[in-house]
Parts: structure tokens; sequence; C-alpha cells
């Protein structure tokens, strides 16, 4: 009998849900790891959280006892920046009024866009973007004063649509959750770069060199992880260790080309 994997070269992974719940590593983590690395299967970890830069994440997992450089992971931030980049291209001045944590920060920073404070907002500055993802310490202030900058014409980008995330507790809300409190009030609608649309596992798949018919995507969410990946032409793998159940997969429609329990049953059919 054939392997189920054995075409598949490249492996994009999500990271929470499926490398870990919070600070808790999953069972077989470095075992995943030292498979792909004895199989010389390329790989990319692509997270929507915004929170982390790619070195953090970096860190995080080297204290998990697994050696992954910041060139093989990509994140919702970076994604956002560079399309921020892209988008002006050429222009200068153009400001931000950023609702997220260190790694959403850096990145825009990093792309040469001066940051707005709530304060500046407040005061009156006018952001020429306004841009959200998670954050567990946003305030009522900030959210007010990026709905503010919305009313008045900023340009209105969101990270990712989660509206939740796993944790060792539990499922708990999300950048999605923020980005609906700016939208609700606005009613204007984000533009959204994270998974389920294109431009990560674009960025992916650029780095790792592959194509849609030898890389799978390997996530905990149906709507983000597999839909993204099955309207970019990847294969799907999705694992039960995170959001999605078995019976969200008939009751939304999303059919993944295969499904695991978690890290453990992946590695040994790899």
């Amino acid at each position: 009998m054939s392997k189920p994997l054995a075409h598949i070269q490249n492996l994009i992974l999500d990271m929470d849900g499926v490398l870990w719940r919070g600070e808790t590593p999953m069972p077989g983590l470095a075992e995943l790891f030292a498979t792909l690395k004895e199989r010389q299967m390329g790989y990319m970890l692509a997270t929507n959280n915004a929170t982390k830069t790619a070195e953090m994440y970096s860190e995080k997992l080297a204290r998990f006892g697994v050696d992954v450089p910041p060139a093989h992971i990509v994140t919702s931030a970076e994604a956002t920046a560079a399309y921020l980049r892209q988008a002006y291209d050429g222009q200068t001045a153009v400001t931000a009024y950023v609702v997220g944590e260190k790694g959403l920060h850096d990145a825009i920073t990093a792309q040469g866009f001066p940051i707005l404070s709530a304060t500046q907002v407040r005061d009156g500055a006018r952001p020429d973007v306004v841009v959200v993802g998670f954050s567990r310490d946003a305030t009522y202030k900030e959210l007010a004063m990026g709905a503010l900058a919305v009313h008045k014409g900023a340009r209105f980008i969101g990270t990712n649509p989660d509206p939740s995330f796993p944790s060792e507790l539990g499922p708990l809300p999300g950048a999605g959750a923020l980005i609906g409190f700016i939208q609700i009030a606005t009613g204007v609608e984000p533009t959204l770069i994270g998974k389920p649309g294109p431009i990560m596992f674009q960025q992916a798949m650029r780095r790792l060199g592959g194509t849609p018919a030898n890389t799978a995507m390997v996530g905990d969410r149906l709507t983000t992880d597999i839909l993204g990946a099955k309207n970019a032409g990847l294969h799907t793998i999705l694992l039960l260790s995170g959001i999605s159940t078995r019976a969200d997969v008939a009751e939304l429609g999303i059919y993944p080309d295969l499904i695991f329990a978690d890290i453990v049953e992946l590695t040994a059919v790899l």
C-alpha cells in the first residue's frame, strides 16, 4: 500500500493548536521535526497569530527543545507589513495606527511606517491606515480611537479573521473579535491578510520553492487553514488537536484530504 503522503515534499504547518497550546508543547513535537529532517522535507511554520516576531517564535520552539530558524517562520504580522509596503510603494509619510502586540508593532515599524498613539489620534492626528491584530492588553480607548480613525477615512486592515484561538483553558477571543469591534462600530469591512486569504500561503511556498502539487497545509481550523489552502490549490491535513472537530467537517462542508488526531499520528504516517 502506498503512503498517503509519499508525494508531499513540503509542509506548511500552523502553530497554535498544532505544535502547542499556549505555553504547552504538543506531545511528539521533537519527533515531528526529527522526521522532517530525516525525510529531507521542506517546511514553513505559518501562523495567523501576529503577537510575536519570527525570532520570538524561534526562541519559543527552542524552549520546547526544537531548533527552527526564523527564516522558516512566517507570521500574519510580517505578511501584513509586507502587504502595506507593497500597497504604499514609493509613498512617504504614510502613518499607521496599530492595535496589537510587539510582533505587529515591530513588523510595521520595520517596513518604515511611523505608528501613531491613541492619544495622538484623540488629539486630531489622522493615520492613513488602521491595523488591528490580536492583543491581550487592548483597551476600549485603543479600539475606540481605531474606530474613530476609520470613520475619518483611514484604510482598515486586519491581520487575520480568527474569532478565537486555542489555549490551555479552551478557546479564547482572537484577533477577529477585536477586528469585529471596529467593523461593527464603523460599518467598514476590513482587508484581511492572514489565512484563509492567499497571501501567507504564497509567501510560504515562495520561501520553500514548492508548488501546490507537492505542498500540504497542516492546520487545526477548517475555516482558515484548510479552506485557505484548498482555495490556493494545496493538499490539506486537518489535525484534531486544536479548534475544529470531525463533526465540523460535515457541518461546514469543508473537506480536508486527510484527518489525523495530532502530530504524533501525522509523524507516524510520514
